[in-house]
């Protein structure tokens, strides 16, 4: 029970800082379930991380699957509950205030910054992925090429996946 209770709050403080979605926290999700409380390694957060993207729905399926590794279905339960319930009731809260206010100066202000800050907590989150995944310099190469690809053209990210499915095929 202690476990479900550690996964619970760990998920529902990330939660709170969760700007732009659970993926700006993944840095410290990994410091957490990986170097303070060794749960899972950096290898298996990784792989988690690419079934949760790769599986339709939100983007916050990495807390369940996280869940699940460490404390089974009820592990899951856990921490989905410990994302949703505190930044949903803030949520709630918030909007209220949100729309009171919707002329206030301080609001435009927040608004204009939000978006650099959750951009920069993605990047980095994408950063700390990135170094996780990449292992040798098939995966870095496949990270590149995706990278410019995705900057450069308009190919459907299924295209991506495809390649990279290819290219490891073909180098492990």
């Amino acid at each position: 029970m202690n476990l479900l209770g550690d996964l619970f709050t760990l998920f529902a403080k990330l939660s709170l800082l969760a700007v732009g979605g659970v993926n700006s926290t993944v840095p410290a999700i990994i410091r957490m379930v990986v170097d303070q409380r060794h749960w899972i390694t950096t290898r298996q957060f990784s792989q988690l991380f690419a079934i949760a993207q790769a599986a339709p729905g939100p983007n916050m399926l990495i807390v369940a699957l996280i869940g699940q590794h460490v404390a089974g279905v009820a592990g899951a339960l856990a921490a989905t509950v410990g994302t949703v319930l505190p930044s949903g009731i803030l949520v709630l809260y918030v909007s209220n205030i949100w729309h009171r206010f919707q002329h206030a100066r301080w609001r435009r202000i927040l608004q204009a910054a939000i978006i650099p800050i959750t951009g920069g907590l993605i990047l980095s989150a994408a950063y700390v992925l990135v170094r996780a995944a990449d292992t040798g310099w098939v995966l870095a190469l496949v990270t590149v090429t995706s990278t410019l690809l995705c900057l450069t053209t308009r190919l459907h990210p299924l295209w991506l996946l495809a390649g990279g499915l290819l290219a490891g095929l073909i180098f492990t």
